[in-house]
């Protein structure tokens, strides 16, 4: 027996992520909003809902969104980054691996453009 999910389905779920406001470098896995904002938060960028991230076929199957690269964003407190976060106002919405960093309180780091991906199911 076959397996189908609309893309109207997937799209659903990518428009609660793309609301989110705010993309955090973490020093562990987040599971709260208070722990990627504040607990193992090394530097955040504030994004914009809708116009930072972009919608498409994904790069196998399924959707994604693609979530803008922002520059020069100050670090807040030093340590190695390891996760990204985006919340909004109250909730943690997405968490992903990123390539581990050491980031020093004081200087930049940059936020390379990343998607989130929903596959088709097989």
């Amino acid at each position: 027996m076959g397996k189908s999910t609309h893309d109207d389905v997937f799209d659903a779920a990518l428009d609660v992520i793309d609301q989110s406001t705010i993309q955090v470098l973490c020093s562990a896995e987040p599971t709260t909003r208070t722990e990627a904002v504040t607990t193992y938060a090394l530097a955040d960028a504030t994004m914009t809902a809708d116009t930072d991230y972009t919608k498409a076929n994904g790069d196998v199957s399924g959707r994604k969104v693609t979530v803008a690269a922002k520059s020069a964003q100050l670090v807040d407190a030093s340590g190695t980054g390891n996760h990204i976060a985006l919340c909004d106002a109250t909730r943690l919405l997405h968490v992903t691996t990123c390539t581990s960093q050491a980031v020093t309180a004081g200087n930049n780091v940059n936020f390379p453009a990343w998607d989130a991906e929903f596959n088709d199911p097989n």
